[in-house]
């Protein structure tokens, strides 16, 4: 399947500590909203992007998110793009799995944010940094 186009449209947030991660999740709300999205679809990507968002403050201490307008054929959405610099993933396998945590949290992140987007893409390198791509079609 050929990469979905980000249109000229492109907003960025970036994340240093939890205001940064409500702007991030009020972002994506607003432009799915604009998009036409139903409530439902709306309320999934802002939950997985305040997800990402607050793993990004939590484990990597900053970083970013890019959203944008997504076309492929016929189909229009949203295109979520969450970057770090932080110490990265070791084991991904591992880290999508429900109930896996690092930290004191419940392990539920990642694995949801994965079910409640249509594309869900994560890649990270040990010390490098981690990058999650998910797109949320209307």
């Amino acid at each position: 399947m050929k990469e979905p186009v980000i249109d000229d449209m492109e907003v960025r947030v970036s994340l240093r500590d939890e205001s940064d991660v409500v702007v991030a999740r009020r972002t994506g709300c607003e432009l799915a909203s604009r998009l036409g999205m139903s409530r439902v679809s709306v309320a999934a990507l802002a939950t997985a992007v305040t997800e990402i968002a607050r793993n990004i403050v939590v484990h990597a201490w900053a970083g970013e998110i890019v959203f944008g307008m997504a076309t492929h054929r016929s189909r229009r959405g949203i295109v979520v793009i969450a970057r770090d610099d932080g110490p990265g993933i070791t084991n991904t396998e591992e880290a999508m799995q429900d109930g896996f945590s690092t930290s004191d949290g419940l392990g539920m992140g990642l694995p949801s944010a994965r079910r409640l987007m249509d594309e869900f893409d994560l890649s990270s390198l040990p010390g490098k940094g981690t990058m999650i791509t998910m797109r949320k079609w209307s």
